[in-house]
Protein backbone atom coordinates (compact mmCIF):
# COMPACT_ATOMS: atom_id res chain seq x y z
CA UNK A 1 0.00 0.00 0.00
CA UNK A 2 1.18 3.52 -0.75
CA UNK A 3 1.91 5.87 2.11
CA UNK A 4 -0.33 8.89 2.80
CA UNK A 5 2.47 11.19 1.65
CA UNK A 6 2.79 9.38 -1.68
CA UNK A 7 -0.98 9.48 -2.17
CA UNK A 8 -1.09 13.23 -1.48
CA UNK A 9 1.81 13.77 -3.88
CA UNK A 10 0.02 11.92 -6.67
CA UNK A 11 -3.15 13.88 -6.01
CA UNK A 12 -1.27 17.18 -6.12
CA UNK A 13 0.47 16.17 -9.36
CA UNK A 14 -2.85 15.17 -10.91
CA UNK A 15 -4.41 18.47 -9.93
CA UNK A 16 -1.44 20.39 -11.29
CA UNK A 17 -1.65 18.52 -14.60
CA UNK A 18 -5.40 19.15 -14.83
CA UNK A 19 -4.82 22.85 -14.10
CA UNK A 20 -2.25 23.10 -16.90
CA UNK A 21 -4.51 21.29 -19.36
CA UNK A 22 -7.41 23.56 -18.37
CA UNK A 23 -5.32 26.66 -19.02
CA UNK A 24 -4.24 25.29 -22.40
CA UNK A 25 -7.88 24.61 -23.31
CA UNK A 26 -9.15 27.97 -22.10
CA UNK A 27 -6.40 30.12 -23.60
CA UNK A 28 -7.86 30.16 -27.18
CA UNK A 29 -11.19 31.33 -25.74
CA UNK A 30 -9.45 34.04 -23.74
CA UNK A 31 -7.42 35.11 -26.78
CA UNK A 32 -10.59 35.38 -28.86
CA UNK A 33 -12.25 37.76 -26.40
CA UNK A 34 -9.01 39.64 -25.74
CA UNK A 35 -8.47 40.21 -29.47
CA UNK A 36 -12.05 41.40 -29.85
CA UNK A 37 -11.45 44.15 -27.28
CA UNK A 38 -8.31 45.49 -28.97
CA UNK A 39 -8.25 48.55 -31.20
CA UNK A 40 -9.26 47.93 -34.80
CA UNK A 41 -6.18 46.79 -36.70
CA UNK A 42 -4.29 45.70 -33.55
CA UNK A 43 -5.60 42.13 -33.46
CA UNK A 44 -2.14 40.58 -33.54
CA UNK A 45 -0.68 42.70 -30.78
CA UNK A 46 1.62 40.45 -28.73
CA UNK A 47 0.44 41.68 -25.31
CA UNK A 48 -1.66 39.19 -23.36
CA UNK A 49 -3.91 41.87 -21.86
CA UNK A 50 -5.55 44.28 -24.32
CA UNK A 51 -5.10 47.87 -23.26
CA UNK A 52 -6.73 50.23 -23.71
CA UNK A 53 -9.96 48.31 -24.07
CA UNK A 54 -11.93 49.13 -27.18
CA UNK A 55 -15.43 48.29 -28.41
CA UNK A 56 -14.56 49.22 -32.00
CA UNK A 57 -14.72 45.66 -33.28
CA UNK A 58 -18.10 45.07 -31.66
CA UNK A 59 -19.49 48.35 -33.03
CA UNK A 60 -18.33 47.36 -36.50
CA UNK A 61 -19.94 43.91 -36.20
CA UNK A 62 -23.30 45.34 -35.09
CA UNK A 63 -23.17 47.93 -37.87
CA UNK A 64 -22.29 45.45 -40.62
CA UNK A 65 -24.32 42.39 -39.56
CA UNK A 66 -27.87 41.73 -38.47
CA UNK A 67 -26.62 40.04 -35.31
CA UNK A 68 -30.06 39.48 -33.79
CA UNK A 69 -31.39 37.97 -37.02
CA UNK A 70 -28.39 35.68 -37.43
CA UNK A 71 -28.61 34.44 -33.85
CA UNK A 72 -32.37 33.90 -34.22
CA UNK A 73 -31.94 31.85 -37.40
CA UNK A 74 -29.15 29.81 -35.81
CA UNK A 75 -31.34 29.25 -32.76
CA UNK A 76 -34.15 27.95 -34.98
CA UNK A 77 -31.82 25.60 -36.86
CA UNK A 78 -30.17 24.27 -33.70
CA UNK A 79 -33.43 23.95 -31.76
CA UNK A 80 -35.42 22.20 -34.50
CA UNK A 81 -32.48 19.92 -35.38
CA UNK A 82 -31.98 18.91 -31.75
CA UNK A 83 -35.70 18.29 -31.21
CA UNK A 84 -36.01 16.30 -34.43
CA UNK A 85 -32.93 14.21 -33.64
CA UNK A 86 -34.21 13.52 -30.15
CA UNK A 87 -37.58 12.29 -31.44
CA UNK A 88 -36.19 10.10 -34.25
CA UNK A 89 -33.39 8.65 -32.14
CA UNK A 90 -35.70 7.98 -29.19
CA UNK A 91 -37.90 5.78 -31.37
CA UNK A 92 -34.91 3.97 -32.90
CA UNK A 93 -33.25 3.38 -29.54
CA UNK A 94 -36.50 2.04 -28.07
CA UNK A 95 -36.80 -0.46 -30.90
CA UNK A 96 -33.23 -1.68 -30.42
CA UNK A 97 -33.49 -1.85 -26.63
CA UNK A 98 -37.02 -3.12 -25.98
CA UNK A 99 -37.96 -5.24 -28.99
CA UNK A 100 -36.68 -8.74 -29.66
CA UNK A 101 -36.48 -9.46 -33.36
CA UNK A 102 -34.24 -11.49 -35.64
CA UNK A 103 -31.08 -9.71 -36.67
CA UNK A 104 -31.40 -6.97 -34.06
CA UNK A 105 -27.71 -7.05 -33.08
CA UNK A 106 -26.53 -7.12 -36.69
CA UNK A 107 -28.81 -4.24 -37.62
CA UNK A 108 -27.66 -2.23 -34.62
CA UNK A 109 -23.99 -2.77 -35.47
CA UNK A 110 -24.70 -1.71 -39.05
CA UNK A 111 -26.40 1.40 -37.70
CA UNK A 112 -23.45 2.14 -35.41
CA UNK A 113 -21.09 1.72 -38.36
CA UNK A 114 -22.70 4.73 -40.03
CA UNK A 115 -21.19 6.80 -37.21
CA UNK A 116 -17.77 6.08 -38.74
CA UNK A 117 -18.74 7.43 -42.17
CA UNK A 118 -17.71 11.09 -42.56
CA UNK A 119 -20.51 13.43 -43.52
CA UNK A 120 -18.47 14.51 -46.54
CA UNK A 121 -18.96 11.05 -48.04
CA UNK A 122 -22.73 11.55 -48.29
CA UNK A 123 -22.82 15.29 -48.89
CA UNK A 124 -23.14 15.06 -52.67
CA UNK A 125 -26.13 12.73 -52.56
CA UNK A 126 -27.75 14.82 -49.82
CA UNK A 127 -27.15 17.98 -51.82
CA UNK A 128 -28.73 16.49 -54.95
CA UNK A 129 -31.78 15.32 -52.99
CA UNK A 130 -32.25 18.79 -51.51
CA UNK A 131 -31.85 20.34 -54.96
CA UNK A 132 -34.58 18.09 -56.39
CA UNK A 133 -36.85 18.95 -53.45
CA UNK A 134 -36.24 22.68 -53.83
CA UNK A 135 -34.76 23.00 -50.33
CA UNK A 136 -31.45 24.59 -51.22
CA UNK A 137 -30.82 27.98 -49.65
CA UNK A 138 -33.45 27.32 -46.97
CA UNK A 139 -33.18 26.60 -43.25
CA UNK A 140 -35.13 23.38 -43.83
CA UNK A 141 -32.35 22.21 -46.13
CA UNK A 142 -29.91 22.53 -43.24
CA UNK A 143 -32.18 20.74 -40.79
CA UNK A 144 -33.62 17.75 -42.67
CA UNK A 145 -30.40 15.78 -43.43
CA UNK A 146 -29.39 16.03 -39.76
CA UNK A 147 -32.53 14.58 -38.19
CA UNK A 148 -30.81 11.38 -37.09
CA UNK A 149 -27.70 10.86 -34.98
CA UNK A 150 -26.00 7.50 -34.43
CA UNK A 151 -24.41 8.84 -31.24
CA UNK A 152 -27.82 9.77 -29.83
CA UNK A 153 -29.22 6.32 -30.63
CA UNK A 154 -26.26 4.63 -28.93
CA UNK A 155 -26.58 6.75 -25.79
CA UNK A 156 -30.34 6.32 -25.50
CA UNK A 157 -30.08 2.58 -26.10
CA UNK A 158 -27.53 2.31 -23.30
CA UNK A 159 -29.87 4.14 -20.94
CA UNK A 160 -32.83 1.98 -21.95
CA UNK A 161 -30.92 -1.25 -21.51
CA UNK A 162 -30.30 -0.27 -17.89
CA UNK A 163 -34.05 0.26 -17.50
CA UNK A 164 -35.78 -2.44 -15.36
CA UNK A 165 -37.32 -4.98 -17.72
CA UNK A 166 -39.91 -5.81 -15.08
CA UNK A 167 -41.59 -2.45 -15.62
CA UNK A 168 -41.82 -3.07 -19.36
CA UNK A 169 -43.22 -6.56 -18.78
CA UNK A 170 -45.74 -5.20 -16.29
CA UNK A 171 -46.87 -2.58 -18.81
CA UNK A 172 -47.41 -5.27 -21.44
CA UNK A 173 -49.36 -7.39 -18.95
CA UNK A 174 -51.59 -4.37 -18.30
CA UNK A 175 -52.42 -4.36 -22.01
CA UNK A 176 -50.34 -1.34 -22.98
CA UNK A 177 -48.90 -1.32 -26.47
CA UNK A 178 -45.32 -0.34 -27.34
CA UNK A 179 -46.28 3.26 -28.13
CA UNK A 180 -48.12 3.74 -24.85
CA UNK A 181 -45.35 2.02 -22.88
CA UNK A 182 -42.74 4.30 -24.43
CA UNK A 183 -44.51 7.53 -23.48
CA UNK A 184 -46.01 6.53 -20.13
CA UNK A 185 -43.26 4.34 -18.69
CA UNK A 186 -39.92 4.79 -20.46
CA UNK A 187 -39.82 8.51 -21.25
CA UNK A 188 -40.80 9.74 -17.73
CA UNK A 189 -37.94 7.70 -16.28
CA UNK A 190 -35.46 8.93 -18.88
CA UNK A 191 -36.12 12.64 -18.51
CA UNK A 192 -32.65 13.44 -17.05
CA UNK A 193 -30.94 11.55 -19.89
CA UNK A 194 -33.18 13.14 -22.51
CA UNK A 195 -32.51 16.62 -21.11
CA UNK A 196 -28.74 16.01 -21.11
CA UNK A 197 -28.76 14.60 -24.62
CA UNK A 198 -30.89 17.43 -25.96
CA UNK A 199 -28.25 19.90 -24.72
CA UNK A 200 -25.48 17.97 -26.50
CA UNK A 201 -27.46 17.81 -29.73
CA UNK A 202 -28.25 21.53 -29.54
CA UNK A 203 -24.58 22.44 -29.05
CA UNK A 204 -23.54 20.19 -31.94
CA UNK A 205 -26.13 21.75 -34.27
CA UNK A 206 -25.21 25.28 -33.17
CA UNK A 207 -21.52 24.70 -33.93
CA UNK A 208 -22.08 23.11 -37.35
CA UNK A 209 -20.45 25.09 -40.15
CA UNK A 210 -19.76 22.79 -43.09
CA UNK A 211 -23.32 21.86 -44.09
CA UNK A 212 -24.85 25.37 -43.71
CA UNK A 213 -21.96 26.78 -45.76
CA UNK A 214 -22.75 24.29 -48.52
CA UNK A 215 -26.55 24.65 -48.55
CA UNK A 216 -27.02 28.33 -47.77
CA UNK A 217 -25.79 31.01 -50.13
CA UNK A 218 -26.95 34.04 -48.17
CA UNK A 219 -24.48 35.62 -45.74
CA UNK A 220 -27.38 36.84 -43.57
CA UNK A 221 -28.74 33.34 -42.93
CA UNK A 222 -26.94 31.89 -39.89
CA UNK A 223 -24.23 33.27 -37.66
CA UNK A 224 -21.51 30.97 -39.05
CA UNK A 225 -21.90 32.42 -42.55
CA UNK A 226 -22.09 35.91 -41.14
CA UNK A 227 -18.67 35.43 -39.59
CA UNK A 228 -17.33 33.99 -42.83
CA UNK A 229 -18.21 37.24 -44.57
CA UNK A 230 -15.26 38.92 -42.84
CA UNK A 231 -12.83 36.54 -44.55
CA UNK A 232 -12.51 37.82 -48.11
CA UNK A 233 -10.02 37.76 -50.96
CA UNK A 234 -9.30 41.46 -50.34
CA UNK A 235 -8.25 40.81 -46.75
CA UNK A 236 -9.33 39.19 -43.50
CA UNK A 237 -10.83 41.35 -40.76
CA UNK A 238 -9.69 39.28 -37.79
CA UNK A 239 -10.85 41.81 -35.23
CA UNK A 240 -14.42 41.53 -36.51
CA UNK A 241 -14.07 37.75 -36.76
CA UNK A 242 -13.06 37.54 -33.10
CA UNK A 243 -15.84 39.86 -31.97
CA UNK A 244 -18.52 38.04 -33.98
CA UNK A 245 -17.19 34.64 -32.85
CA UNK A 246 -17.37 35.78 -29.25
CA UNK A 247 -21.00 36.81 -29.70
CA UNK A 248 -21.76 33.44 -31.31
CA UNK A 249 -20.07 31.56 -28.46
CA UNK A 250 -21.78 33.38 -25.61
CA UNK A 251 -25.11 31.45 -25.77
CA UNK A 252 -23.30 28.09 -25.90
CA UNK A 253 -20.86 29.00 -23.13
CA UNK A 254 -23.73 30.13 -20.93
CA UNK A 255 -25.68 26.95 -21.67
CA UNK A 256 -22.69 24.72 -20.94
CA UNK A 257 -21.78 26.49 -17.70
CA UNK A 258 -25.37 26.23 -16.50
CA UNK A 259 -25.85 22.59 -17.53
CA UNK A 260 -22.35 21.08 -17.36
CA UNK A 261 -23.33 18.53 -14.71
CA UNK A 262 -26.17 17.22 -16.86
CA UNK A 263 -23.90 17.05 -19.92
CA UNK A 264 -21.25 15.01 -18.10
CA UNK A 265 -23.95 12.84 -16.53
CA UNK A 266 -25.26 11.92 -19.99
CA UNK A 267 -21.94 10.28 -20.86
CA UNK A 268 -21.35 8.73 -17.44
CA UNK A 269 -24.74 7.04 -17.25
CA UNK A 270 -24.56 5.78 -20.82
CA UNK A 271 -21.17 4.18 -20.23
CA UNK A 272 -19.48 6.23 -23.00
CA UNK A 273 -16.20 8.09 -22.55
Amino acid sequence: MSSPGTSRGRTAASHALLAVLSLVSLFPVYWMFASAFRERGDTFDQSLVPWPLSLGNYRYVFDSLDVAGLLANTLVVAGVTAAGQLMVCLLAAYAFAAWDFRGRSVLFMAFVATWLIPFQVTMVSNYLVLSNLGLLNTLAGVIVPNLCSALAVIMLRQHMQAFPRELLDAARMDGRGSWTTLWTVVVPNLRPALASLSILLFISAWNDYFWPALVLQRANSVVQLGIRGYLTAEGDDWGAVMAASGLACLPILALYLAMQRQIIDAFVRSGLR
